[in-house]
């Protein structure tokens, strides 16, 4: 079994066990323990069928259900729900963004030269639901396999971490909580495409860490590690992940809180990655990249 999948059982497990243990969460039921046993039954059966004929077909399969399992992930913390919020997190959160937002003037930065900023920023935050994607195609076009279970776990690590830590801190986003502290002025159309999918897509459990910034920073430092040489597509993740983190705040759905500790869960990723570069001897001399340049 594949490292990736070994992480996705092992959340699952964990998942199972805390669900035991938390309590005031009506929509909890044992159904943790369905996910794991699907999952390792997928897992499996992927296994034995990729050691028959269709080698190369499940072998490509398994390079990119991540992309699924991570989806899938995400809303078994739907689960976890509480029966009521008592706001306790956001009052002591919400201090922060109205000091970053209006004290300093971010927000007035960001607005002042009409749409063009928000707007930038609204795209960084919906093109996130495809960044592992994009990651993926640019490392199976110019690296070896091998380092495709190296991207996912770097980028699991930073991603699935941050959904673990959902149940310990129920909380409504700041557009709920607080409506009227600090919203955008501005209104682009691709915020109306933010705020639809997070209607009708988004889990109601937390906002604590952001796993928007956890998983676009892991990204980035997936890149600086699997592309030594041409750091211009880490430095490019970099400021994107960046951007992202901005978009949160100034959108209101996140706050500055959330961020701070997306980031932080990220460095968990970071250092995953340069472990297993490290101390695992398949990882540690990658093929160099054959297409994407010298810069």
């Amino acid at each position: 079994m594949r490292l990736p999948e070994r992480l996705f059982l092992g959340y699952f497990a964990y998942v199972t066990l805390l669900s035991e243990f938390v309590t005031g969460r009506p929509g909890l039921h044992h159904q943790a323990v369905l996910y794991l046993v699907a999952a390792a039954l997928v897992f499996a059966l992927l296994n034995r069928l990729q050691r028959g004929t269709l080698e190369t077909p499940i072998l490509i399969l398994r390079d990119w259900l991540p992309i699924v399992f991570t989806f899938i992930a995400f809303r078994e913390m739907e689960l976890f729900v509480p029966a009521k919020y008592d706001l306790l997190f956001e009052t002591s959160w919400i201090k922060l963004d109205v000091l970053v937002l209006n004290d300093w003037g971010v927000r007035s930065v960001i607005e002042g030269l009409g749409k063009i900023l928000p707007l930038y920023l609204e795209l960084c935050y919906v093109l996130v639901y495809g960044l592992a994607a994009y990651a993926l195609g640019w490392i199976s076009a110019f690296t070896d396999r091998r380092t495709i279970d190296y991207f996912w776990t770097i980028y699991l690590s930073g991603t699935l971490t941050a959904y673990a830590l959902f149940p310990y801190f129920p909380s409504l986003p700041p557009r709920y909580a607080f409506p009227l502290v600090q919203p955008p002025t501005v209104t682009t159309w691709i915020r109306d495409v933010n705020l639809w999918l997070l209607n009708g897509a988004t889990i109601h459990t937390g906002v604590f860490p952001s796993a928007h910034v956890s998983s676009a920073f892991s990204t980035a430092w997936a890149f600086y590690l699997i592309f030594p040489k041409q750091r211009w597509l880490g430095h490019t993740a970099l400021i994107y992940a960046i951007s992202v983190s901005v978009a949160t705040v100034y959108g209101r759905y996140h706050y500055m809180a959330d961020v701070l500790a997306g980031f932080a869960v990220s460095l968990l990723a970071l250092g995953v990655g340069f472990a297993i570069k490290t101390y695992v001897p398949k990882y540690q001399s990658p093929e160099t990249p054959r297409a994407a340049g010298n810069s």
